[in-house]
């Protein structure tokens, strides 16, 4: 749908019966301070209020803001120090998600971070561009947390996508856009308050979010425009198209651009996943796009083409060169199946028949060992699976090869596992060997992460070297652990 739009900085837009009155929020990128050469971010995470409606302040979290966080933009090979100090009132963590680290950097249940103290992230970057983020990952309060506001974007650059010619800059032909649904209570403060039933199927709404805000809006320039787009939900798959059926192309999936664009008319995501596509609204100036669900036919954000550009008007047709492993170096292959022990309401979500226990480790991992992972959905419901510490590659969907998309055939570190189907993936620890402190591997609907269906695995030089069991001592209400060999 088209119209003239006013060149006035206050819009007000009503397609569909819906106002777009709210200008899309861009998080802020994060100020640092650069100490002997290493670049030193100070993130707060706390509690606070946001006009999500007009007039009420509903409380949020956010991190250095009060819905979100800051988005943090780092280069491959600088050194780093992330400051995550908690303001809450209770104990919290911030994971790196997609970040490769080391285990005892990820940011995962064990790196608790109690009230009033900080926790230091610092490591080297050391991965190709992406498109990343943070969020909490304390066992059994993941979801909530996340519900209540705290996420926000890493952007890692590298001298390959300096260089390549796309859409960079930030905020303008650049846009990040976090996107979450929530539901609200008749006072509109945030609702999270799953049954058991919306834990095993899926705490969703229809209401949702952009960047923090409720159907806003974004002016643009005719050009090609870049959107980072985050699927920060708990447990909502989006089929994101837009209002006029336009293509686009996808440039990016989770772990980095894509060997060349690939063009779609739809994007499908699952909770934790993200993908960059760049839309070419060039020869549209004066015209509205709306940015819609469409499993649910809800209108998220409008987009007002509504000034000329001497942008970026040519995208590269080559972006980037992968490495693929071939099948025949795989040494090993682990099977994981998504599914559920016990019933009715003792009944959890499980991997493999266990569900999480933070004190045992479930799969040794031999570092530089190219492995297949083999993850079956054996449930009649949503699931994704997600890797810590590094990316994968899919290599087959239900037995062929034929089935993996085009668009999926870049480094993931989530995969999609629709009901009754499996994947299998291709990977390879190359860095961190530690047999003490693990990684964790989970499904990424939120709600079913807490419930139990994640597992922790380690990454060691001698594949022949014992599992390590971790015995928690409680010591001035602070985690220590101690090996027992078994």
């Amino acid at each position: 749908m088209k119209q003239f739009l006013s060149m006035s900085s206050m819009i007000v837009i009503a397609l569909h019966s819906i106002v777009y009155a709210k200008v899309l929020p861009i998080p802020p990128l994060a100020s640092y301070t650069v100490q002997n050469g290493v670049k030193v971010f100070d993130m707060n995470i706390h509690a606070s209020t946001t006009q999500l409606f007009t007039g009420i302040n509903t409380r949020t979290y956010g991190v250095n803001r009060s819905i979100l966080g800051e988005t943090i933009r780092i280069h491959n090979g600088d050194q780093v120090k992330i400051n995550w100090s908690n303001r809450l009132s209770e104990p919290t963590t911030m994971h790196g998600h997609g970040m490769h680290v080391p285990a005892i950097m990820d940011g995962g249940p064990k790196n608790k971070i109690q009230p009033n103290t900080t926790w230091q992230a610092s490591y080297t970057v050391n991965q190709s561009a992406s498109t990343n983020w943070y969020h909490p990952h304390l066992m059994g309060k993941t979801a909530e947390h996340v519900y209540m506001g705290l996420a926000g974007m890493i952007i890692v650059d590298d001298d390959n996508s300096d260089t390549i010619g796309l859409p960079k800059t930030y905020g303008v032909d650049d846009i990040p856009l976090i996107i979450q649904d929530k539901r609200f209570t008749s006072s509109k403060q945030i609702d999270y308050s799953p049954s058991r039933m919306e834990i095993m199927r899926g705490y969703t709404s229809s209401t949702m979010l952009v960047n923090g805000a409720i159907t806003p809006y974004v002016n643009v320039k005719d050009s090609w425009i870049r959107f980072r787009v985050l699927n920060a939900s708990n447990s909502s798959l989006y089929d994101l198209v837009f209002s006029d059926s336009r293509s686009f192309k996808q440039i990016a999936t989770d772990g980095g651009l894509l060997e060349k664009p690939v063009t779609l008319n739809h994007l499908l995501l699952t909770p934790g996943e993200r993908a960059e596509i760049l839309v070419n609204f060039s020869g549209d100036l004066g015209s509205s796009i709306v940015l819609k669900e469409n499993r649910q036919n809800i209108d998220m954000m409008n987009i007002n083409i509504n000034s000329a550009s001497a942008g970026v008007n040519v995208i590269p047709s080559k972006l980037n060169t992968l490495v693929r492993y071939p099948l025949s170096k795989a040494k090993r292959t682990r099977n994981f199946v998504l599914n559920r022990i016990g019933r009715g309401p003792n009944g959890h979500m499980a991997i493999n028949g266990k569900t999480m226990n933070i004190n045992r480790i479930d799969e040794v991992v031999p570092i530089n060992s190219v492995e297949i992972w083999n993850i079956t959905n054996s449930m009649g419901m949503e699931h994704n699976f997600h890797i810590h510490a590094t990316h994968f590659q899919i290599i087959e969907r239900d037995g062929s090869s034929a089935n993996v998309s085009a668009n999926e055939k870049g480094y993931k570190d989530v995969v999609h596992v629709p009901p009754f189907s499996s994947v299998k993936v291709i990977v390879k620890m190359e860095d961190y060997i530690d047999s003490k402190n693990g990684y964790m591997y989970h499904c990424h609907f939120l709600e079913h992460e807490d419930d139990g269906m994640m597992g922790q695995f380690t990454v060691v030089q001698n594949p022949n070297n014992p599992v390590v069991k971790w015995a928690p001592i409680q010591m001035d209400d602070i985690l220590t652990f101690v090996p027992i060999p078994l």
